[in-house]
C-alpha cells in the first residue's frame, strides 16, 4: 500500500473544472488532473432525479494532502454539495508513484 490516492470530483462546467485542477496542480496538491468531459449524471438531489452533464476530475494525491485538496475544491466549486471522494491506491509503477509523492509536498 502507498500514501497514493485518487479523489474524484465533478464540475458543472469545463471553465469550473480546469480552474479547480489549475489550482490543485499550482498549489502543489495534485500531481495530475485529469478531466474527463461528457459525463452523463443521473442523481438524487432534494427529493427529485436530477440530471445534468458534468466534467469528472480524477485527481493524483496523496492521502497526506487530502485535506487541503478537499479545502480547495469546496473553495473553488459551485455546488452547494461538491462530490469528494478519495480512492486509495494499493499499487502501481513505483516510479509513478514516487512522482506523484514528489510532486506534493
Amino acid at each position: 500500500m502507498t500514501d497514493t490516492i485518487v479523489v474524484l470530483t465533478t464540475a458543472g462546467s469545463g471553465d469550473e473544472a480546469r480552474r479547480i485542477a489549475d489550482a490543485l496542480v499550482e498549489r502543489r496538491q495534485a500531481a495530475c488532473v485529469n478531466i474527463l468531459k461528457g459525463v452523463e449524471s443521473i442523481y438524487r438531489w432534494k427529493g427529485k432525479t436530477e440530471e445534468a452533464q458534468e466534467w469528472m476530475l480524477l485527481i493524483k494525491t496523496t492521502a497526506a494532502a487530502f485535506d487541503r485538496v478537499w479545502g480547495t475544491i469546496k473553495e473553488l466549486h459551485s455546488y452547494e454539495l461538491p462530490e469528494c471522494l478519495k480512492i486509495s491506491i494499493e499499487g502501481g509503477s513505483p516510479e509513478y508513484l514516487s512522482w506523484i509523492e514528489d510532486s506534493v509536498k
